[in-house]
């Protein structure tokens, strides 16, 4: 499998940020910018690549910006990373090792899997992340 980019994590932010608006109010691309920490510059083209696979929608005018095509629970993190990575393979190889043939193909077959969830499954990290704080006055 190829190792993902900057291009992935930042595509992955930028998407996670989407599913913290409202699904209606499209967002402007400067504050996906800003609360993802991407350049404005190379976020435009994640996100482009992005709209071009179907997995965002763009709205122009003043009001104008993205929102995701469709609900997070209905967009795979997999699909994300397809579509800013190109195809998540393990180079091409041929083994006289059986044994570890099989490993890798188990492998690569597991990270797939790990990654075809639903955009969604972040709120499972936020949900870990905010029972993990505690406050004190």
């Amino acid at each position: 499998m190829s190792f993902i980019t900057t291009k992935g994590v930042y595509g992955l932010n930028a998407m996670y940020e989407l599913t913290q608006g409202d699904g209606v109010t499209p967002m402007q691309i400067k504050n996906i910018a800003q609360k993802a920490g991407i350049p404005f510059n190379y976020l435009e083209q994640l996100l482009n690549q992005l709209r071009r696979a179907g997995l965002i929608n763009s709205v122009r005018g003043a009001k104008g910006g993205y929102l995701l095509a469709r609900t997070p629970d209905r967009i795979l993190i997999y699909d994300i990373l397809v579509a800013l990575e190109g195809e998540l393979a393990f180079a091409e190889y041929t083994l006289d090792n059986k044994i570890l043939e099989m490993f890798f193909k188990d492998m690569q077959n597991g990270i797939e899997e790990f990654l075809k969830v639903p955009l969604s499954e972040f709120q499972k990290y936020e949900n870990i992340l905010l029972d993990g704080l505690t406050y004190s006055i």
